[in-house]
Order: C-alpha cells, then sequence, then structure tokens
C-alpha cells in the first residue's frame, strides 16, 4: 500500500542536497550536446492515425531494459527538438519515451497567433483532447513500449497532463508531471484522488500561471487526498526549462529534472 505525501517547497536559491546525492543526473549526454550545439535525435518520427486522422509522434526507446514508460505531452508549438530531446534525455535513463501529437501531422505552428488558436481549440473541446491523449498513448504501446506510464509535458503540455490525470486517461498510471504548465480545473471538472502521485514544478516568476493558481490547486489536491509535490523555483519565469530562449533558466531546470527523476524512480 502506497503511502500518501504532500510537499511544498518553496522557493530556493541554492541547489538541493538530493540533486547532489543524484550524482546530477541532469547532466545527460543529451543535454551536454545541447549546450554545444551537437545534439542529434536517437529516436525516429513515427506517423499513426486517429479516426482517419494523420498525426505524427516521436519515439525514443530506452536504453536496455525499459524501467517504464514516459508520455511526453508538447507545448503549444507542437512536437519540436525540444519535445525530442527531452523524449532522448528520458531514454537515456532506461525509459521508454514517445511524444504524442494533439495537434496533427505538420501542425506545427510558429505565430503567437496561431499557437494560440491551436491550443484554444483542444482547450474548447476537452474531448477531442481526452481522445487524442489516448489514442497517443495507445499507439505508443502498440510499438512495444511499456504499460506502466508516467505522463510529463510543458506549459500547455502541463494543463494536458492534469487533464490525464483527473480524467483517469491512462490505465496503470505511475505518476504526473507538469512544468511551468496550466494549473486551472475547468468547469465541470473536479479533483478525484488520481491513484497516483503529481508534480507540479512552477516559476514563481510566472506572469501568466500565478502563485494563487498554484495555492488552488493545491488546495484542490489536498481536498481529493492526492499525493502530490509542488516546487517553486525562484525568480524563474514561465517557460523556464525551455533550452536556448529567454525565459531559460539553468537553476530552475536542472532543480525540476532532478524532482522529475525522484517521481520516476517513486513511480517505477
Amino acid at each position: 500500500m502506497k503511502t500518501r505525501t504532500t510537499k511544498m517547497r518553496l522557493p530556493t536559491t541554492v541547489l538541493p542536497a538530493t540533486m547532489l546525492a543524484a550524482g546530477l543526473l541532469f547532466q545527460t549526454p543529451a543535454l551536454a550536446d545541447n549546450h554545444g550545439g551537437t545534439w542529434e535525435p536517437s529516436g525516429k518520427d513515427i506517423g499513426y492515425q486517429v479516426d482517419g486522422e494523420s498525426f505524427e509522434g516521436y519515439l525514443s526507446s530506452a536504453d536496455g531494459e525499459s524501467r517504464g514508460t514516459v508520455l511526453v505531452i508538447h507545448d503549444w508549438d507542437g512536437i519540436d527538438d525540444y519535445e525530442r530531446q527531452r523524449a532522448d534525455m528520458i531514454a537515456a535513463m532506461g525509459f521508454d519515451a514517445f511524444a504524442v501529437d494533439l495537434y496533427g501531422e505538420g501542425n506545427r505552428p510558429q505565430e503567437t497567433g496561431a499557437k494560440k488558436a491551436e491550443t484554444e481549440r483542444l482547450y474548447k473541446d476537452r474531448e477531442r483532447m481526452q481522445s487524442l491523449t489516448r489514442a497517443g498513448l495507445e499507439f505508443a504501446r502498440e510499438q512495444g513500449v511499456a504499460e506502466e506510464t508516467v505522463v510529463m509535458g510543458y506549459c500547455f503540455g502541463g494543463a494536458v497532463v492534469l487533464e490525464a490525470a483527473r480524467n483517469g486517461l491512462v490505465d496503470q498510471a505511475a505518476g504526473f508531471a507538469t512544468f511551468h504548465g496550466g494549473l486551472g480545473t475547468p468547469e465541470g471538472q473536479s479533483w478525484p484522488d488520481p491513484g497516483a502521485p503529481i508534480l507540479v514544478a512552477h516559476g514563481a516568476a510566472d506572469s501568466m500561471i500565478s502563485m494563487d493558481d498554484v495555492a488552488t490547486l493545491s488546495g484542490e489536491l489536498e481536498d481529493a487526498g492526492a499525493t502530490y509535490t509542488i516546487e517553486v523555483y525562484s525568480g524563474a519565469p514561465h517557460a523556464f526549462t525551455v533550452f536556448g530562449t529567454g525565459a531559460y533558466q539553468e537553476r530552475a531546470d536542472k532543480q525540476s529534472w532532478t524532482a522529475f527523476t525522484e517521481l520516476l524512480d517513486q513511480a517505477f
């Protein structure tokens, strides 16, 4: 029987001892290659169909025997090299990783207006959001990935992670992780205990998702009796994990990745 634990870590400016004890697991070859500009994908883009529509995900298989599966949900511009690299980083730690496509093959918006339009389409059609998430995972399992699954995502993808947790979209769910994601519960939904631990990684300087949103979610999860950890990183803006952008904050990225590796160790 799993013991329920609830944690909220407040803003910090130092690296946690757990990160040092973990041998700086964040420093995978994939990340080092990214910083040097030489990263090359080790997985593969792979097409699939959902109700006659074409989609294209990214599959990165575990190095050696798989410890489990991580479903990666993209941010508001769809799957690109950011999600591919994160999937490769996960595979290097011994997990199968599949980046699910919620937009459709070839639909990778670049302009802000187009990105907003794609996310709004799914926010307004939760049934489609849910069915595409389920279908992507089912396809990945048809490719032979491990059944036990942790779901993780960034920004828009983080909101979809919570959608999956609230609505039981993933059978054999082992955990959920959202990085600088939307935290609000939509009208008509509520939180049950999802039966697996949740990690929320949030930037204290996020101008899009407030600390009030964090507190509201914490209250909802408490009322549901959920097992969750909320980490808040001082000075970290929205999208603090996105390499090569003005929002990127290395300290918060490393700390949140360490928390994620701890979730994977707990889940599997």
